[in-house]
């Protein structure tokens, strides 16, 4: 049975039916509970998805998988006598009940000046050995991870603002394996507000021999936690799919992140139910818990546990984080892998009436699946414009449309707002329902090689010969024109299924190349990850170990890459001939 396009009248239809007083309602709902991971007021949430569910008809499956989390559970830093109010981020070390006492030293780090700075890795050459560092910023596991690894035994990192953002400060994505154990932080973390790090600072500064005491506690262990999935079947190609995903966890009651994510999860795959006459390949909405106190555990278990399935058969998947939010009026932080961002800027333009501007996915927030090869867009929604931000006063966070309540006990009902979450429930819903229409996959992959093409030539291996790799760039270049221009005729979804299949294997190959160096079915850490990373390796070890093991590691990662070029290179000509 082939299908045509529902067209652009069917798609408005989607749109125009979705509804924000039932998304609204959960919000409501979700504003009284604290969603930490395998909690009883998470299953409380899960509760009221469920029943939902159950009442709209839609099929769903509640699995709990047992992972690593780690809840957060009191901190306190005292300094000359006086206790300093203060916060430990999940996964950190907690101390005896006595609390660690060291020196204390400062590193000036200073504080993130955009969302792609949160994630970066920096490192300093203060002597820190067997002291507790003073240091501006997030705790985040970059930073963290320099620190530990120069002889550190504790942080205090100093907040922005007034706000003492909650976090979780390990690399290891998801629960470790024995590849990634021996990653998790083994020193406590704390975090204060930025006038109580201002006053440390100084006091520092002024006493060289200063010493405090730090105590973290927390509850770490393997628990069961929720990972609801629904699915709307397709009635064309039901096998592949679409996932929309987001996470039910939170710190305190997480209203902009992430409960008015989860209802627009829901009102979407009412939606879809409601529209799936039309549907023609199905779309999985996921809720995943372990994502704030097990840094993405949920989502990374359900890469691990469906990863074959993935990889046959996922055509795309969408983040949906912070849609919503108070003052959130423009699309200037999406982050779309390369072949997807005409198809999401399309989307916003179509649906939202506004222009957009993205990057490349970061190494954050549910995106688990960039070993496996999966296209993505949409890991941020809207956010608030840089001038109200700066008329505001306000600094860099990552998410909740840009409010600095972010991650706080301030991350309530006022945070979301109705008309701005039915702009970008339409948005989701519209870019899912098309997504999953498209007669061809609605993936560019020559973008993809233009971007690594320049991704490879911003880094400079003189010595080294990529003749061969730049041929066979050529090369797929060429056979990707040739595929784009045999699909422009094809408009139903059972002709498109041998290029398609050809899109999804090509996919697999530059994706996971570009975005990961651990390879498939493991995952890279939760550090900033750039573009072609294997080679990208070699030019931060640059000088830090001997010439040899550079080109040892030159010639592993030309391999990989020449092997994924030639690899999609022939998907994409078998599917023409």
């Amino acid at each position: 049975m082939a299908i045509r396009s529902p067209g652009v009248d069917r798609e408005e239809q989607v749109v125009a039916t979705v509804r924000v007083d039932d998304a609204w309602a959960l919000v409501e709902q979700f504003s009284t509970l604290v969603r930490e991971s395998g909690t009883d007021e998470e299953r409380q949430a899960v509760g009221h998805i469920t029943r939902r569910l159950d009442a709209l008809g839609i099929p769903h499956t509640v699995h709990e998988p047992e992972l690593l989390i780690s809840l957060p559970r009191g901190a306190s830093l005292t300094v000359d006598g006086v206790e300093i109010k203060a916060k430990t981020p999940s996964m950190a070390t907690s101390t005896p009940d006595e609390g660690l006492t060291a020196p204390i030293a400062y590193e000036h780090s200073g504080h993130a000046k955009s969302v792609n700075d949160l994630f970066s890795s920096s490192h300093g050459d203060t002597d820190v050995a067997g002291k507790i560092v003073v240091t501006e910023g997030f705790p985040m596991p970059g930073r963290i991870n320099d620190l530990e690894a120069r002889g550190a035994v504790g942080v205090v990192a100093v907040a922005p603002g007034k706000w003492i953002h909650e976090g979780i400060c390990t690399p290891t994505w998801g629960s470790p394996d024995l590849s990634t154990w021996h990653q998790q932080p083994t020193m406590p973390v704390a975090s204060i507000a930025r006038e109580d790090g201002d006053r440390l600072i100084e006091r520092i500064a002024g006493a060289p021999d200063l010493e405090a005491t730090l105590v973290t506690r927390h509850e770490t262990g393997w628990r069961g936690i929720p990972v609801v999935v629904a699915e709307i079947r397709g009635q064309v190609e039901p096998d592949r799919f679409v996932l929309v995903h987001g996470h039910l966890d939170s710190w305190h009651v997480g209203v902009g992140d992430n409960a008015t994510g989860d209802a627009t999860l829901l009102e979407l795959a009412r939606t879809l139910h409601e529209h799936r006459d039309a549907l023609a390949r199905s779309v999985r909405v996921a809720w995943w818990s372990g994502h704030s106190h097990g840094r993405y555990a949920g989502s990374t278990w359900f890469a691990d546990e469906f990863a074959l399935d993935l990889e046959d058969n996922c055509v795309v998947h969408i983040n949906c984080d912070s849609p919503g939010c108070r003052d959130a009026d423009v699309f200037e932080d999406v982050y779309w892998s390369a072949e997807a961002e005409s198809f999401a800027a399309d989307a916003i333009r179509d649906f939202c009436g506004q222009s957009s501007a993205g990057r490349p996915p970061l190494r954050a927030g549910d995106l688990s699946f960039n070993n496996l090869g999966l296209s993505t867009f949409f890991m941020l929604s809207s956010t608030m414009t840089p001038e109200l931000r700066a008329e505001k006063g306000y600094y860099a966070v990552g998410g909740c449309g840009g409010n600095i309540e972010w991650h706080t006990e301030a991350d309530t009902l006022e945070i979301a707002d109705r008309e701005r979450l039915l702009r970008d429930i339409r948005l989701y819903a519209g870019a899912a329902f098309r997504a999953a229409n498209a007669p061809v996959h609605p993936l560019d992959f020559r973008a993809t090689v233009a971007q690594l093409e320049e991704a490879l030539s911003a880094l400079s291996f003189p010595d080294f010969d990529l003749s061969g790799t730049s041929a066979r760039i050529g090369a797929l270049r060429d056979a990707l024109d040739e595929l784009y221009g045999f699909v422009d005729g094809i408009d139903s979804v059972a002709a498109a299924r041998p290029i398609n299949d050809a899109l999804l294997r090509i996919g697999r190959e530059l994706v996971g190349v570009l975005y990961s160096r651990a390879g498939r079915y493991r995952q890279d850490p939760a550090l900033h990850i750039p573009l072609l990373p294997q080679f990208a390796a070699v030019v931060e070890a640059d000088g830090s170990v001997p010439a040899g093991v550079l080109r040892v590691e030159l010639v592993r990662a030309r391999n990989r890459l020449d092997r994924a070029l030639m690899n999609a290179t022939g998907y994409a000509r078998a599917a023409v001939t």
